[in-house]
């Protein structure tokens, strides 16, 4: 029997039905292979190690013949793939667990692997977007919200612009053909920002309509 961990959602990635006039325009998830790399440093990790091991065999050149020296490096080398075996894993589950949605109107984020949530930015609470695009057309399109909006980074990351820890921008990560999909937000987020919002108001003689 087929399991699936999200099937409580009435649509993927959303956690209710969208409202009478709103549609999806665009659902992606991560590439977990460069969210492991530009997420999780496993270069930087990797490199770490290997230095490791680099200066134990210099040092252990000095008393041992160097083959043997060069047998002391083996567990660094050795750990090292293994803790980014461990990364590339997270990246993995954390992808997996992802996803990322533009409608109409908002941009919704369903992310976490052991803890779920979802967030929701509706266009209005976002100031500007910022594309880091890559030469192979993966990209992170990240949000800068406006007003008392905040987000934990801890709680969305890496979902979230590296290292903007006092004013969290969460950020759709390593997502394929970025930058296709930074248009579409633009031209939604253009589109509705310049609808009007209609308000019902009380006055004394009853009620009116007013318009922003």
């Amino acid at each position: 029997m087929s399991h699936d961990d999200f099937n409580f959602e009435p649509i993927r990635g959303l956690p209710e039905a969208l409202p009478e006039g709103e549609h999806i325009l665009w659902q992606g998830a991560p590439d977990w292979r460069r969210l492991a790399r530009e997420a999780m440093a496993v270069r930087w990790v990797f490199a770490y190690f290997a230095l490791l091991a680099f200066w134990r065999v210099g040092v252990s050149s000095a008393d041992f013949p160097f083959g043997i020296a060069l047998m002391h490096g083996v567990p660094f080398i050795l750990s090292g793939l293994v803790a980014c075996g461990i990364l590339y894993g997270i990246a993995y589950v954390q992808a997996r667990s992802t996803v990322y949605t533009l409608t109409n109107k908002r941009v919704a984020m369903r992310i976490g692997a052991a803890l779920t949530m979802t967030l929701n930015l509706p266009y209005t609470w976002i100031g500007t977007a910022k594309l880091d695009l890559k030469p192979s057309g993966h990209g992170t399109l990240a949000f800068e919200l406006i007003g008392e909006t905040r987000i934990s980074y801890l709680m969305s990351w890496p979902h979230v612009r590296p290292w903007r820890m006092a004013r969290t921008q969460p950020a759709l990560r390593c997502i394929p053909d970025a930058e296709r999909v930074a248009r579409l937000f633009a031209d939604a987020a253009e589109t509705r920002i310049a609808q009007p919002r209609v308000e019902r108001v009380e006055t004394e003689g009853g009620s009116a309509v007013a318009a922003e």
